[in-house]
């Protein structure tokens, strides 16, 4: 009986080494580089969506980057990945069974957070291509500066040098933020940001937590003006005081240019810079970043001729009377829409009168919950 199951764990190791050896053959474009991605191996991965064939093939794949290494480094190293423990002797028994056995009890989102936190600290292209394939390789490209939550006037941004990537804000560069330390494998978090504005404004360099916590959080709310992105920021903010809420990603409001390598415009056409203005931004672990739109009337339709101007009072009241159906606006929203989405950004969009409407703050609650969870981000938000 023994043999007889030996034997049949045998042929599945084998299965599975063969289908990963098939992956690893059409993912020859990783010598050109990380992340150059071979059409060839989404194509291949077409026809394995389902979420048990995935997980089976990233399992194999983990197994086989993680059996490279010493049999006498492998325990230490599963453990340090969040894998049970074991000996070594059971390494030296046969590496792949070994981290296959740790990795089988694991679901999906489990398996690319391990295989997340290896890339985190090692170099590994075919893997990083397998999380790329299952959609779980987050946006390209080096993050450089974050320029946000203006007030009055909007920034103009120019590109200086396209060798190094750098920025100059030439106008109204006192209206807007700008953060450009390095971001860390677990992105940008609240804790992050208050650290910086701590640095960035004097008279905070002696304050609590707690004080420069209310300092930034007015400050970024300052940069909206529609109610349901007040909302929307209000719900959200509203964690950051519970346990663990100073660790989660940071809400960015208004951000004006997300300039990275994934965004910039081609060295040959240095200069002025298409503006990426994004309602909301969150720089999540492992590259993930997502953005939340809030969509009023503006959006899908524009001023009729005979409009008053924006600040006239009462103007949000009455900009629905005042406006006319654009499908061109419309149509550069999907448009831009699906550019970030090829990036390998998350967009969501809510409409400014689903927020508004009762039950908009449990809507929110709801949504961004789901997103925790999506991202494996751990938060239990107070009732």
């Amino acid at each position: 009986m023994l043999r007889r199951l030996l034997a049949t764990t045998a042929v599945a190791d084998r299965a599975m080494r063969r289908e990963i050896a098939g992956i690893e053959s059409l993912t020859c474009a990783a010598e050109g580089g990380r992340r150059s991605l071979a059409v060839s191996v989404c194509a291949a991965n077409l026809d394995s969506m389902a979420p048990p064939v995935k997980a089976e093939t990233l399992r194999g794949m983990i197994a086989e980057t993680l059996a490279e290494w010493k049999s006498y480094e492998l325990p230490a190293l599963c453990e340090h990945l969040g894998l049970a423990p074991g000996t070594e002797d059971e390494a030296f028994a046969s590496k792949f069974r070994y981290v296959m056995a740790r990795l089988r009890p694991l679901s999906l989102p489990q398996l690319v957070a391990v295989a997340q936190r290896f890339l985190d600290e090692h170099d590994d292209a075919k893997l990083e291509q397998a999380l790329v394939c299952l959609g779980a390789g987050g946006v390209d490209g080096e993050f450089k500066n974050l320029i946000f939550a203006a007030v009055g006037p909007k920034p103009e941004i120019v590109l200086r040098s396209a060798i190094n990537n750098d920025l100059q804000i030439v106008r109204n560069a006192d209206n807007c933020l700008v953060y450009s330390r390095s971001l860390k494998a677990e992105g940008l978090t609240w804790r992050d940001l208050t650290s910086w504005w701590r640095s960035t404004v004097p008279e905070l360099h002696d304050a609590d937590e707690v004080r420069v916590s209310q300092h930034l959080y007015r400050r970024l709310k300052a940069s909206m003006e529609s109610p349901p992105e007040h909302l929307l920021f209000d719900v959200y903010c509203s964690f950051y005081p519970q346990p663990g809420g100073d660790d989660l990603p940071a809400l960015i409001p208004q951000v004006y240019l997300h300039y990275d390598l994934a965004l910039r415009p081609p060295p040959s056409r240095p200069g002025p810079l298409r503006r990426q203005r994004m309602d909301f931004l969150l720089l999540l672990p492992h590259r993930n970043r997502v953005v939340i739109e809030v969509d009023g009337v503006q959006h899908y339709s524009r001023l009729a001729a005979d409009a008053p101007p924006p600040d006239s009072p009462g103007y949000f009241e009455m900009d629905p009377q005042i406006r006319r159906p654009d499908t061109r606006k419309y149509s550069e929203m999907v448009s831009e829409d699906r550019n970030l989405r090829l990036e390998g950004y998350e967009v969501y969009r809510f409409g400014g009168g689903e927020l508004t409407a009762p039950g908009g703050k449990r809507v929110l609650a709801d949504f961004f919950g789901r997103l925790f969870a999506r991202h494996n981000i751990a938060f239990s938000r107070s009732a």
